[in-house]
């Protein structure tokens, strides 16, 4: 992560470049000294034999971009692309995941890792029309789906979700789910529903997953969030200090205190405490989760 974010998948975007899409002839051009991010099918990048992000060029591959997805411009003119690892001849040192990639590369690094494994997620999972079935291929230098039988186009889908610090004043609302590790919590998120604005949206969530009653909210940033598609839209929120109750969704949910939070906050999110241990975990420094938080505590005189 930068110094520049408070969280991961932000800093150094590349300029998507919208035009070239259409210049398949520019593209070629390009691609002999494009970077090119080799993906498997597990939606880890090839890294080297260090776990640093092994992008190498288009010489190096041969061909052209051919089905590769074309990621946009970095700042300095170089093309970077998106491919299958499986669609090459490339000898993969070693690969590495989303997660454990925004721990430890740069940001320009992990930002653009997370825009191709997003959009790889899309071109899995759309491969027949929606509206008829048939098969669906991909133009725009992969951003446009195209079905080959009624010809309906599909673009790239992401998921909007709110994630939201609700507080009572002095106290913060967390929730816990049952696949993490004993006693770690988060802030609240749910994703949008048809015909929803936003703000209502964090109100029904919160009040689905823990019972609590939303005053007020106020957006305050968004984060991409490539687990596996979806713009994570943080918000700040005055809740009721109702007694909260866990719903389907949530394990368990409390309000905690500020001198806890900021234990936690302090800990090594890596190692929550135990069962038998005092304090709680939180999110890791790579979410927006973990910043909102951070918000929070920023705002609380006590």
């Amino acid at each position: 992560m930068s110094p520049n974010s408070p969280f991961a998948f932000v800093d150094d975007a590349l300029d998507r470049a919208d035009a070239l899409r259409d210049d398949p002839d520019a593209l070629a051009q390009r691609w002999p000294g494009a970077r090119v991010l080799l993906l498997d099918d597990d939606a880890r990048a090839v890294a080297d034999d260090r776990g640093a992000l092994l992008a190498p060029e288009g010489a190096t591959l041969g061909g052209g971009p051919g089905t590769a997805t074309f990621l946009g411009l970095r700042n300095d003119g170089t093309a970077w692309f998106s491919q299958r690892l499986a669609t090459t001849a490339f000898d993969a040192p070693g690969r590495l995941d989303l997660r454990s990639a925004a721990a430890q590369w740069p940001a320009f690094d992990s930002t653009v890792f997370a825009q191709a494994r997003a959009m790889q997620h899309w071109h899995d999972r759309h491969k027949f029309c929606g509206a008829c079935g048939g098969e669906i291929a991909f133009v725009r230098a992969g951003w446009l789906g195209r079905c080959a039988r009624c010809g309906s186009e599909h673009y790239p889908r992401t998921d909007q979700a709110i994630i939201v610090a609700v507080s009572d004043g002095q106290r913060l609302l967390l929730g816990r789910q049952r696949a993490w590790p004993a006693r770690r919590w988060s802030v609240i998120a749910g994703f949008v529903e048809p015909g929803e604005s936003l703000e209502q949206t964090v109100a029904r969530e919160v009040m689905e997953e823990t019972g609590v009653r939303v005053r007020a909210s106020r957006y305050v940033a968004s984060q991409p969030w490539a687990f596996p598609g979806s713009l994570m839209l943080g918000f700040l929120a005055d809740g009721e200090p109702d007694v909260p109750q866990a719903g389907d969704e949530l394990e368990d949910v409390r309000w905690f205190d500020a001198a806890t939070i900021r234990a936690g906050l302090a800990r090594d999110w890596m190692v929550p405490p135990g069962e038998d241990e005092e304090g709680i975990g939180l999110s890791p420094p790579i979410s927006i989760a973990r910043w909102l938080i951070e918000t929070w505590l920023a705002t609380v005189t006590s």
